[in-house]
Order: structure tokens, then C-alpha cells, then sequence
């Protein structure tokens, strides 16, 4: 080879050469003495000079070393191919190369255990730098596609389209969205102090954004907790000022770059003027225009710092600021009386709040010490007649149950369609059956002492649904603002009976021997055919035999209508005649918790309309559910038990997309046993007692009648197998400034003596359910299966047993032996005892007992009359004895009635 082609020496610590005789060396072969190669030392120099050979033959060799791997001992010099070092201070190129370096050192290259895992300070900057970077360029992305907001596209909001049960188009309201935009001179500079103060302090000064409040309103929707709104004017406005109002987080996220936007974009005297243009203030009123037209009858620049703090607090919601109220939203909470002490309160603060921040002199203040009180509402004319109504109470009963979260706010913009159960048909029948009486019977002009301000109520539920077909309202919804289908306070007397009956059934009557809370199973349950007492003016008793009284003492005794007594009757009887005593009574035996219970689960709402139930009279209907409820509650025993809360409406949608429909959820209420007897007594009751002006040929029919004392409220609710129907009439001033107005006597009303459920009432039940029925089939109701024991309440004594005596003629003539069961004596009378003169059960000193019914008049039949020496007994006075008569006086003749008188000689 020639000189130039030879390498130059390698270094003594390594190179090809070592790599070779490395190789060598781990095949097996050993190095010649000769060649002066030693061990000893790694530093050590070569003993000569090397052979020499090619990169291939390298390889090879370390190839070829590379599988054998092992010891070594102390004679290498260099790590071969197999990559380990030995003693030597050589290396080889593999072992030489370094570790590859990842652009993510995760896991830690290097690290064991936990370290390894746990990320470097480099790499958590790297990250967190990145993902500012990344959030950045969202938000910059995001800045510039949102637009400032368009308060006339607002202004442009759609019609709500409401629809009859049969798909055909009731009435389109809300297009007309009450709204006129004013400019900034034209706001009153007290409205602008008024607002700022109350809903935003910092707001000539922020940048329009809360960061704590969006926070706290993003977790809350993020959580499913309390949906909120932006906590800044700014934000209030680009909320209010957008068609869709949904609550979504991503909706929150766009807000608040558009709140952004409109801070950098627009002035401060913009924002607050489209926002008191935007902006929602109750009545159907968006803009404080529309707002001081409908509150105050005036334009908004003529509102006084007063008013202008009324009109500030109604935008913390209207529904509860209000004055009017909105019972039918909330009725526990938005009653005219809370509604009014809270907008007076708030009034007061904002008023108060404005001297604070030197944006009202208190001079001007003090001159505001009366609430301004804004006027009643008004109704749009094209919801006249029952049209108001019927589009009140689908609204409000959709802005309850819907589950999208749809205020009152959202559904004035419009653009929903409201389905609802109502019957055109039906509704017209109804009010043409109240509309003849009016006509027919109540004149105002000529009897305006007793025809004045009579008012009438009426709902009709399908059982088998819970559909609302029909109500009546009131003559005109625009001028009559009050509901009358919905609770207006009238007592519903004797129509409650029915549910005393029911928890009669369900839970029984109580042993007097227990405990008042025993068990159901040591209780009787009581059937229709039970006995109790019938009288006029019955001293009412507690469930053990201990006589009721008040906190003040005094005892309870129960009047009859009319003063009528009827002695012991059953309760099928006591139902037909509307005997209050017996029910009294039993509903001191059941509990008068019990019975609320089944009022209840029959249907009545447990709010401010359902009156005390400690009290005895409770169960003769003290309480005032709306037409609607009771109709509701009657259809639960038409269904045989099953109760359906009652329903409006059936589907709403909006722009197109449904977004709520109606799901049947039918409860057991009570057993159909229980349902199917009631009805049955209150079928004998339109067939033969106080409801039969409700009869309807060729069909079956169950109701009650219900007055109430002082003849102040009168009601027919009842009930085909289709339909059920509650009709209630009173007399109560439609001047709701009046603040001492009430329910007015009915005497004389109509000319008739007095009013009573079976008479203007039923007829217009009569009236309106012979239409509402025409051409349906004529069903009837389940027979009812026996339920409960023959029990004996108020008095009422079971009769007991006796021997039969046979009775041995004197005289030779033959005469067929005949049985005799004498009156059984009465214990001992106690010598302390006094007797009231109403006291039915106290025994008198003379034996005589009050069991008999009575059979003459008030003041006693003259005939049969006479008693029986003493000593001969069982003298049958037919005296009315204070409502009794017919005692068995025994071997003395009458305890009361004397020839005619109430408390003659017996």
C-alpha cells in the first residue's frame, strides 16, 4: 500500500486497532506476548505496533463479541460492541453516543420513583405560558365576531299565538310589545340617580364588568344552582337588550365580551338610555316609557323622584314588586299585601340610598313620605270577555311548569306558542249560563242594596285527564281584573263535606279509649249507613267524649241551616239534607287533620286558601280553593280515586321548537272503593236531596250544595263521569282601592229570600253542563262495593239488645203471643249534675232520656202530646223540646216537650 494511503497511528488508548484486539480477545483468540500489549495499567502505552484492518473487520469482530458478553476478567482494555466498559480506559463509539433529548421531558428522563412524575419548573411555565397565550387568542377571536347590541331589533319581538284545545287560534298578544324609545334629555335625571343608586353605584366609573358577580353567576349555572344575571347595568343591558334569553354557560361567555365591547365602543350616557329603554318593568311595559304610561298615565319626563324610585324598584322583578300582585304566579309570595310592603321598603332604601350618594338633596327627599301608589292594570281590548282570562291563566300555569326557565320577561318578547286545554264551545256555554242570570235575576238598579257587586265563579275539568275545558272569570277582563276562577276568598261551606266523608272511610273513627295519634288498625272504619246525630245547635265533642271548647272557654254548639234538627240520620242522609252537626262531629271522630289530608290528596292546594284545622268548623268548609280546585278535587272522585292536577295547557313552543309538553301523572289519591261511595252519596243528593235543580235527564249525576254562614258565598260543585264543573257566587266590591271591602250578605239577592248553593248555583250548573254534555254519551258511574262499620256518632246510641218477653193474655180468648221489648233504664243520674237546656246527653233528674227524633215543628206538635201517669212509662211527647223532642221519659213521662211548648211539665 502506498505511504500516502497509510493511516497515522492510532492513540494508545483505544482506536481500531484496540477495538480489534478487543474483539479478538472476547472470541477467544489471545493477544501474542510479543506484541508487548499489557493490562496492568489503562494508561499503560502500547508494547507495539498494532495490524491494522479495515471498518468492516471492526464490525464484525464486535459482532461477533457482542453475543458472548461476560467477564473479561481484568485483561480488555475497552467495552466491545456489547457496549459495557471493562477496566481500560478506552470506549467504545457506541458507548459514546448520547442519550436522545425529547422537546417534553415528561416523565423525567433520568429520574426514578416519584421524581419522576413530578414535572420541571421549565415545563409548568411552558405550559402555563402556552395556555395564556391560547386564551388570549380566544378572547381576541372572540372580541371581534360578537356585535354591540341592537335595542330596535329588540323593540321587533314576535306575537305569542295562544290556541283553543283544538288547534284553532284563540288570540295573538305580545307583538304589540309595549315599548317607545325616548332619548337621554327625555329621561328624567331622577330616574338615572334612581338606578344607578340601586343597581350599580360604580357605574360612570367601571369598565362594565363584575368579575366576582360573574363568577359567582357562572359557577351557580355551571353547578345547576340559582340561575343569575350580570351584576353591572352594563351587563343588565346587553342581557336585556338580546331576543334570546335563555341562561346557557356559553351564552354568560358571550355576554361578557360583548359587555367588553360595549364599554370600549359606546358612552356611558348610551348604555343607561337604551338600558331604561330595553329594559323589562312588569305589565307587559318594556322602556321606561311604556313604564310611566302604565303605572302613572303620564310620559316619562314628568315622573317625580318619587315615582321614578317606584319605577327603579320594579327592576328587581316585577312579579314581587308589583303592588297589583301576581298570586297567580306565586301565590304564597305575591299577594297584593307582601308585594306592597316590598316595593314600599325598596322605595324607601333607593330614595334613602340617592342622599347617600348625593344624588338627591334631603330637602327633596323629605318631601316624599307617601308611597306613590301606581294605578291598577289595564287589559289589551282583544282580551275582553273571558279571552283575558283564559290567556292569564295558560300563561301563568306555563311560566310555573316549564322547565326551560322561562320568565315573564322572556315571554313579553314573544314569540311562543301556547297550546292550550281550553274548549271555545264550552267556555262560551258557560258564560251564556252565568250571563242569563245576570240578566234574568240580579238588577243592580233596582236592588242596589242587595244586587250590587255580585259576583260569579266557575271551573270544568275532564276527570279522566285533568284538562281545563272551561272557567268563567268575571263579565269582562278588561274592566273586572280579578279571576273569579281562581281564589278570591269565598268560603265554600258545605261542599267540603264531601272530604270529610272520604277520611271517614280511609282512616275511621277513632277509639276514645286510646291515644289520639293510634294506630290506623285500632280505628273503626265508618261506612255511609253510620248513625250520629242530626240536631240543631249540638254540643260538639272531642274524639274521647270530652266537650270542645276555644281558647276562651267556651263550647262549641253547631248549628243546623234553617235550625233544622234531624235527629239521628245516617250520613248518607246527613249529606242529602246538608245536616252540618253529624259531619262536625265526624270530623272531630276521624280528625280533623284527616280530613285535610284527603282535601289534600284530593287535590286543594295546603297554602293561604285552606283554613285552620283545629278548629270543628273546618270541616264544614271554613277554607277558600278556587273554582278550578274544587272542580279538580270532585274529579278525583269521578276518576274513581285517581287525582290529576289540572292543567292548561298541553304544548308550548318557541320559534318553532317545542319546548314544553304536558306528561300525564296520575295519583292515587284514595281507594276506589272510597271514591265510588262517595259518589254515590252525593249522586242521592242531586237525585234526592239539596242538588236536585242539578238533575240531568238520562244521566247520572253527583254534587253537593255548599252556603256559608251570613249567607255570604254559595256553591254547586259536581261531576258526570265526563266532567266535572264548580260554580261559586258571592258579593264582594270590584273596587280594589276600597281597603275596607268584604264579602256582602246575599239576602235578598236576586229577590230571592236568601242564596243558597241549590239555587243560583246549580242552575247555572244545570245550565251549562245539559250544553256542555249534549251529544256525549250518557256513562254511569262504578257501583260502589260496602265499606266500613255501622258506627254511631254525636250522641247516637247503638241500639242493644234485649230479652223478649211473652206476654200472657189474661182472659180466656185466644190471642197470638206478641214480643214487647221494653226501654232499656238510664244509669243513675249524679245528684251534682246540672243540666244545660242544650246539653242532649245530660240526664235529667225526672229519668227522661233525649233519644228520640224529632217530629214536630220549632215550637212542638200540638197532637200526641199527653203523658202517661207515673209509673207507666214510655210517655211520647211529640213537643220539639229545643230541637229534640220525643224523649222516652221513663215512669215520668217527658224530659222536655209538654203539650205544644218547649220546656213544659213532662
Amino acid at each position: 500500500m502506498s505511504e500516502h494511503r497509510r493511516k497515522s497511528p492510532q492513540p494508545q488508548e483505544g482506536g481500531r486497532a484496540a477495538a480489534r484486539r478487543a474483539a479478538q480477545q472476547s472470541s477467544g483468540r489471545r493477544a501474542a506476548p510479543s506484541r508487548g500489549v499489557t493490562s496492568a495499567s489503562p494508561s499503560g502505552a502500547h508494547g507495539g505496533e498494532s495490524p491494522y484492518g479495515g471498518r468492516a473487520a471492526a464490525r464484525r469482530a464486535a459482532q461477533r463479541g457482542g453475543g458472548r458478553g461476560g467477564g473479561g476478567g481484568g485483561r480488555r482494555r475497552a467495552g466491545g460492541a456489547d457496549g459495557y466498559e471493562g477496566p481500560g480506559r478506552g470506549r467504545g463509539r457506541a458507548a459514546q453516543r448520547p442519550a436522545k433529548k425529547r422537546f417534553i421531558d415528561y416523565p423525567r428522563a433520568g429520574k426514578s420513583g416519584v421524581a419522576r412524575w413530578v414535572p420541571s419548573w421549565r415545563l409548568v411555565s411552558g405550559l402555563c405560558i402556552g395556555f395564556l397565550g391560547l386564551l388570549t387568542g380566544f378572547a381576541g377571536f372572540a372580541y371581534a365576531m360578537v356585535g354591540l347590541p341592537d335595542v330596535n331589533k329588540a323593540a321587533k319581538a314576535q306575537n305569542n299565538v295562544y290556541f283553543w284545545d283544538d288547534g284553532s287560534q284563540m288570540v295573538a298578544t305580545g307583538g304589540e310589545v309595549n315599548r317607545q324609545e325616548v332619548g337621554y334629555e327625555q329621561i328624567p335625571e331622577a330616574m338615572r340617580n334612581a338606578v344607578v343608586s340601586a343597581e350599580n353605584k360604580s357605574f360612570w366609573d367601571d369598565r362594565g364588568i363584575d368579575p366576582m358577580g360573574i363568577g359567582r353567576a357562572l359557577f351557580n349555572m355551571a353547578t345547576g344552582g340559582e340561575v343569575q344575571g350580570g351584576s353591572t347595568i352594563t351587563q343588565q343591558y346587553v342581557k336585556n337588550s338580546r331576543l334570546s334569553q335563555e341562561q346557557t354557560l356559553s351564552r354568560k361567555f358571550e355576554e361578557l365580551f360583548i359587555t367588553l365591547k360595549v364599554t370600549n365602543k359606546m358612552e356611558k350616557r348610551e348604555i343607561i338610555t337604551d338600558y331604561l329603554n330595553v329594559s323589562y318593568y312588569g305589565r307587559g311595559a318594556s322602556g321606561i316609557q311604556a313604564a310611566a304610561r302604565t303605572y302613572y298615565d303620564k310620559d316619562a319626563k314628568d315622573l317625580n323622584p318619587s315615582e321614578c324610585a317606584f319605577l327603579a324598584t320594579l327592576l328587581k322583578g316585577a312579579t314581587y314588586y308589583d303592588p297589583a300582585g301576581a298570586p297567580e304566579i306565586d301565590a304564597e309570595q305575591a299577594t297584593k299585601e307582601l308585594n306592597t310592603e316590598r316595593a314600599k321598603k325598596r322605595w324607601k332604601w333607593i330614595l334613602d340610598e340617592e342622599v347617600k350618594d348625593k344624588r338627591l338633596p334631603a330637602a327633596e327627599r323629605d318631601k316624599y313620605t307617601e308611597f306613590p301608589m301606581p294605578k291598577p292594570p289595564r287589559k289589551n281590548a282583544q282580551l275582553g270577555g273571558q279571552i283575558g282570562y283564559l290567556v292569564d291563566l295558560a300563561k301563568n300555569y306555563f311560566l310555573n311548569n316549564n322547565k326551560h326557565g322561562v320568565t315573564a320577561e322572556m315571554l313579553a318578547q314573544g314569540g311562543y306558542e301556547i297550546h292550550t286545554t281550553f274548549n271555545k264551545k264550552q267556555v262560551e256555554q258557560l258564560e251564556t249560563a252565568v250571563q242569563k242570570v245576570y240578566d234574568d235575576k240580579i238588577r243592580p238598579e233596582q236592588r242596589p242594596s242587595t244586587d250590587t257587586h255580585v259576583q260569579f265563579g266557575g271551573g270544568s275539568v275532564e276527570p279522566k285527564s285533568g284538562a281545563i275545558k272551561a272557567i268563567y272569570g268575571g263579565q269582562d277582563a278588561t274592566k273586572h281584573y280579578t279571576n273569579n276562577a281562581d281564589p278570591t276568598g269565598a268560603q265554600v261551606g258545605s261542599t267540603f263535606k264531601p272530604f270529610v266523608l272520604a277520611a271517614a272511610m280511609e282512616y275511621g273513627k277513632r277509639d276514645p279509649s286510646l291515644d289520639p295519634d293510634q294506630d290506623l288498625s285500632q280505628r273503626e272504619k265508618v261506612s255511609p249507613l253510620s248513625i250520629y246525630n242530626a240536631d240543631h245547635n249540638l254540643k260538639i265533642r272531642k274524639y274521647d267524649g270530652q266537650i270542645w271548647t276555644d281558647e276562651d272557654g267556651k263550647q262549641w254548639l253547631q248549628a243546623n241551616d234553617g235550625d233544622e234538627s234531624k235527629g239521628n240520620i245516617t250520613l248518607r242522609e246527613a249529606m242529602q239534607w246538608s245536616a252540618n252537626s253529624p259531619y262536625v262531629q265526624l270530623g272531630m271522630d276521624v280528625g280533623t287533620d284527616k280530613v285535610k289530608k284527603i282535601a289534600i290528596a284530593a287535590g286543594l292546594k295546603d297554602d293561604r286558601n285552606m283554613a285552620d284545622s283545629h278548629v270543628p268548623s273546618f270541616s264544614i268548609g271554613t277554607s277558600s280553593p278556587s273554582a278550578i280546585r274544587m272542580a279538580g278535587a270532585y274529579a278525583t272522585f269521578a276518576a274513581s280515586g285517581l287525582q290529576r292536577e289540572p292543567f292548561s295547557v298541553t304544548e308550548a313552543k318557541y320559534r318553532g321548537a317545542t319546548i314544553y309538553r304536558h306528561e300525564d301523572a296520575p295519583k292515587r289519591a284514595f281507594d276506589n272503593a272510597i271514591a265510588d261511595n262517595v259518589t254515590d252519596v252525593l249522586k242521592n243528593v242531586v237525585e234526592h236531596g239539596t242538588g236536585t235543580p242539578a238533575k240531568l235527564p238520562g244521566r247520572d249525576v253527583a254534587g253537593k250544595t255548599g252556603t256559608t254562614d251570613g249567607n255570604k258565598s254559595a256553591w254547586f260543585v259536581g261531576y258526570t263521569p265526563q266532567m266535572s264543573t264548580a260554580i261559586s257566587m258571592y258579593r264582594l266590591d270590584d273596587d280594589e282601592k276600597n281597603k275596607n271591602r268584604k264579602f256582602e250578605e246575599m239576602y235578598g239577592t236576586g229577590g230571592e229570600k236568601s242564596i243558597h248553593g241549590a239555587s243560583f248555583p246549580a242552575q247555572i250548573w244545570h245550565d251549562y253542563m245539559a250544553e256542555a254534555m249534549r251529544g256525549k254519551p250518557a256513562l254511569s258511574f262504578p257501583e260502589p262495593t260496602p265499606i266500613g262499620e255501622k258506627v254511631y256518632g254525636g250522641g247516637a246510641q247503638s241500639p242493644t239488645p234485649t230479652p223478649t218477653v211473652d206476654v200472657t193474655p189474661t182472659t180466656p180468648e185466644t190471642t197470638p203471643s206478641q214480643s214487647v221489648t221494653p226501654s232499656t233504664p238510664p244509669p243513675a243520674p249524679d245528684p251534682t249534675e246540672t243540666c244545660d237546656q242544650w246539653d242532649w246527653d245530660c240526664q235529667h233528674n225526672n229519668g227522661g232520656t233525649n233519644n228520640g227524633a224529632a217530629n214536630g215543628g220549632d215550637a212542638g206538635d200540638p197532637g200526641n202530646t199527653a203523658s202517661p201517669p207515673p209509673g207507666e212509662g214510655n210517655g211520647n211527647g211529640n213537643g220539639n223540646g229545643n230541637g229534640n223532642g220525643n224523649g222516652n221519659g221513663n215512669g215520668n213521662g217527658n224530659s222536655h216537650g209538654g203539650p205544644g211548648g218547649l220546656f213544659g211539665p213532662g
